[in-house]
């Protein structure tokens, strides 16, 4: 049987962990009502799995159940809320203001509805990917109805200053709106003390299922209205049509409620890996860190090094070791990052970058195994770029 590779990519999926499968399993045989259901105990089992999970993720970023509006994912979560608000407020404005090392999950949104004629403001980040406040506040119109900014970047991990963003919108009363699939069970999210008016979640990035996000829509001070994007028998307090797949419900709660119980020891253990790794690693010559160097989720290392090709450099660590060089939501496109591009990197070191994701199941020992692959591939592939003098 052939040995798979060691997996540090866990910011494009990672593993469901056992105890969220266990968690979810009952859900799609014994308990496998529909949850719309309220005639008869098999509903009832799966409304009441689906509310504890409402709760929990409620209580995860200091909301209140009846704001949780499940979704797909954070790509749906995202949509609904970017063109959600744009419909439900194109009468009071048409501007928009987002981030150029955004998902493409949420710039694709917004280059739709520039299509429509909405204004789309696409701001730039400091070259260590973290936003400037300064330019934020300038790009401010009377036309202005939301901004979006992520909460964790899932290619640098760069974590932007989501309370300082809030405060600033609140008092021009903008919308604001962060895709925090990243974030959620890594770093401390309070809707509240950050003043967020929308949040995008999903299970996949923390050990919970593919499937199943949701996005937190606030309903006082201020209330915020969205224009559904799916109709169809007015689920989610008619935001969200669709009937609930409570199993994925249930795991995504679940992930969440480990992710938070785990979360201080989790951070401590990955901040040691990914040291352990960058101290190896920044030993080569022309090497690149992308990204703020401490501000950023604590299992995230992005590279990038000089004089390699880029495509060379993941076919030599494709044998050893599973990892990408961007986004997995655009892997298949030849252009190079565009996050990396935003930091203000050239073409070749942005296409010669490599993204660790380091999560719960990676130990010590991978570390040093990819370390070394990664130094001895990328000596091998220097040397021969000044053997050919290129």
């Amino acid at each position: 049987m052939s040995i798979r590779p060691i997996y540090l990519d866990c910011h494009a999926t990672t593993p469901v962990d056992e105890r969220v499968l266990a968690a979810m399993i009952p859900y799609f045989t014994e308990h496998f009502g529909n949850p719309s259901s309220i005639s008869h105990v098999y509903g009832w089992e799966a409304e009441a799995a689906v509310k504890q999970t409402r709760e929990l993720l409620a209580a995860a970023i200091n909301a209140t159940p009846e704001e949780i509006v499940f979704t797909s994912g954070a790509t749906e979560a995202n949509n609904l809320a970017i063109k959600g608000v744009a419909e439900a407020y194109f009468q009071k404005g048409q501007h928009i203001i987002t981030v150029a090392t955004e998902h493409s999950a949420v710039l694709d949104p917004c280059h739709y509805l520039k299509s429509l004629g909405f204004d789309i403001t696409i701001l730039p980040v400091k070259k260590d990917g973290i936003i400037d406040l300064t330019k934020l506040k300038k790009a401010f119109s009377p036309e202005t109805i939301l901004v979006s900014v992520m909460a964790a970047n899932n290619e640098i991990g760069v974590l932007q200053p989501l309370a300082e963003i809030g405060e600033i919108c609140r008092e021009s009363k903008i919308i604001f709106h962060t895709d925090a699939a990243q974030a959620i069970g890594k770093i401390p999210l309070d809707v509240q003390a950050m003043k967020i008016d929308l949040m995008s979640l999903t299970a996949h990035k923390v050990y919970g299922p593919k499937g199943i996000g949701a996005l937190y829509v606030r309903r006082r001070n201020p209330r915020v209205q969205l224009a559904p994007q799916q109709h169809g028998g007015g689920h989610e307090r008619g935001m969200r049509s669709g009937t609930l797949y409570t199993p994925q419900i249930v795991g995504f709660g679940k992930a969440v409620e480990i992710a938070l119980a785990e979360q201080e020891a989790e951070n401590q253990r990955l901040t040691e890996l990914r040291q352990r790794l960058w101290e190896k690693l920044s030993q080569l010559s022309g090497i690149h860190l992308n990204g703020h160097p401490t501000q950023r989720l604590v299992g995230n290392l992005n590279i990038s090094v000089e004089g390699v090709d880029g495509a060379a450099l993941l076919l030599g660590l494709q044998p050893v070791m599973a990892v990408s060089s961007g986004s997995a939501c655009s892997s298949a496109t030849t252009a190079p990052s565009h996050v990396l591009t935003a930091l203000g990197h050239p073409e070749q070191l942005a296409y010669a970058s490599v993204r660790f994701g380091i999560g719960r199941f990676n130990t010590a020992e991978e570390i040093d195994t990819v370390a070394q692959q990664v130094i001895s591939t990328v000596q091998s592939l220097q040397h021969s770029t000044a053997k050919s003098g290129k």
